[in-house]
């Protein structure tokens, strides 16, 4: 019997409705800025749309000029709800979201499977939101596809950076990070953290900690990946919940930024 994920945060984080979350991601996606960078990898924000789904928008935008080449998403994202060591498999065989159902890559599970840093835990993806965020807009801009999910728990850049080697491929293979960066500073702290994290991840040095970005794990094990593959990183957007739905008084951080090899990666500009 074939066995699902059934979304968690729909109705809190995303539109519960198929048309109204669709009008949404589309309406984000239209004002995003144009870039001709072409990606192998995003890092994107993973908080309520109102929050960050701009900022996320920014990222996927990047995906229209090579969306049909996409038949494999890597998913990366922290471990919110559940404590664990390594890198977690779903076991399931599908995620769904209000846009539908997203098969799983099992020929990618069987490439990492047998990792010693690699399990499978229904239990942390169950309620996690962190990954469950990004599967509509990937259901927005890619034709078919099939997704790795992983939350990402204790583990070494190492660890990461080898189950990334294991299903890197070639065009048909994006990778996305989800993290959001600082997390409840004022407007003004926030900024000035934030872009002290920007510039580290633009010149692919890892992050030091998890007060930068809850998903820094994640974040080193692609930079590593990065400076291996000989990508370069771009800046695609760079605010705050102050700059979209939010109090300033205490803010959460949000960049999206994205990974392509240099004779791919042309100027970045604003529309």
């Amino acid at each position: 019997m074939l066995t699902k994920r059934l979304p968690a945060v729909a109705g809190l984080f995303y539109p519960e409705d198929c048309r109204t979350l669709s009008e949404e991601i589309n309406r984000y996606l239209r004002l995003a800025p144009i870039s001709e960078i072409i990606p192998k990898a995003l890092i994107v924000p993973h908080a309520g749309y109102i929050y960050s789904g701009a900022i996320a928008a920014a990222g996927y935008s990047t995906l229209h000029s090579i969306a049909a080449q996409i038949r494999r998403v890597v998913l990366l994202g922290p471990a919110h709800r559940v404590a664990l060591r390594g890198l977690a498999l779903p076991g399931v065989d599908s995620f769904i979201t209000p846009l539908g159902q997203v098969e799983i890559d099992h020929d990618a599970v069987a490439r990492i499977k047998s990792l010693p840093q690699v399990i499978v835990s229904p239990q942390a993806h169950q309620t996690e939101h962190a990954l469950e965020v990004q599967i509509p807009f990937l259901q927005t801009m890619l034709a078919e596809f099939k997704l790795l999910p992983l939350v990402v728990g204790m583990a070494s850049v190492d660890e990461v950076v080898e189950v990334l080697n294991c299903v890197w491929g070639g065009e048909e293979t994006l990778i996305v990070v989800s993290s959001d960066l600082s997390h409840y500073l004022s407007y003004e702290s926030a900024q000035n953290e934030d872009s002290k994290t920007a510039l580290s991840i633009l010149q692919l040095r890892p992050l030091v900690n998890h007060e930068q970005a809850c998903g820094a794990t994640s974040i080193n094990g692609l930079l590593a990946a990065a400076r291996q593959h000989h990508l370069i990183a771009h800046l695609l957007d760079l605010r705050n919940s102050g700059d979209t739905a939010g109090s300033r008084e205490q803010v959460v951080g949000y960049g999206a930024f994205a990974f392509a090899e240099s004779h791919l990666a042309r100027k970045y500009h604003d529309a």
